[in-house]
């Protein structure tokens, strides 16, 4: 599929590496002026580089905030007041046992995970639906590539996550054994 996104401008928050860098990636090889976002002005940097020695005539600009914080979300916004294309795709993973996770732990995954994307979907949404171009097209609240340990208390265990079963296991003492946990009739859909 060929997708001629020129004269758009493109934010991908969490793309120095992995999936979002592939996102930006794509979405410049589709003719949007890219805004790579990341904590590090190196990292950042980096990535631009990358993407415009990849990327034949990218146009790509690279914006160092930490998104995690409204201090940071302003920052990015001062930057970049107006996008057509909002992929909030900032996120973190620790695969701990849900009973050793401090209060701290809940709040920096909250405020990375929930709050990043909430701020700036707030701030950007406005303008993208007042150009009749948005949510309805290109905006994506959070993607995640990662395949969760089986202690991971946001995401249930690989196989339920990636196999699309959502029984639990006896063994699983998240639950209190509990076999029905989540259970929704849901069936095996194949494995990779």
């Amino acid at each position: 599929m060929n997708i001629d996104l020129s004269g758009k401008t493109a934010l991908v928050t969490g793309s120095t590496a992995g999936i979002g860098y592939a996102i930006a990636n794509g979405l410049a090889a589709s003719g949007a002026e890219v805004a790579v976002n990341g904590r590090g002005q190196d990292t950042v940097d980096a990535a631009v580089a990358r993407l415009k020695q990849g990327v034949s005539g990218a146009k790509v600009r690279g914006i160092a905030a930490d998104v995690s914080t409204a201090e940071g979300c302003a920052a990015l916004l001062k930057a970049l007041p107006d996008v057509d294309i909002l992929i909030n795709n900032a996120g973190i993973f620790e695969p701990k046992n849900f009973f050793k996770i401090p209060d701290e732990d809940w709040s920096r995954f909250f405020e990375v995970n929930v709050m990043s994307g909430v701020r700036l979907s707030r701030a950007y949404l406005a303008g993208m639906l007042k150009r009749n171009w948005g949510p309805h097209r290109f905006h994506l609240l959070r993607i995640r590539a990662e395949h969760p340990d089986r202690d991971d208390p946001l995401r249930h265990d690989q196989d339920r996550t990636t196999r699309g079963r959502a029984r639990a296991r006896k063994a699983d003492a998240r639950h209190g054994g509990d076999s029905e946990f989540g259970a929704a009739r849901t069936y095996h859909v194949g494995w990779r």
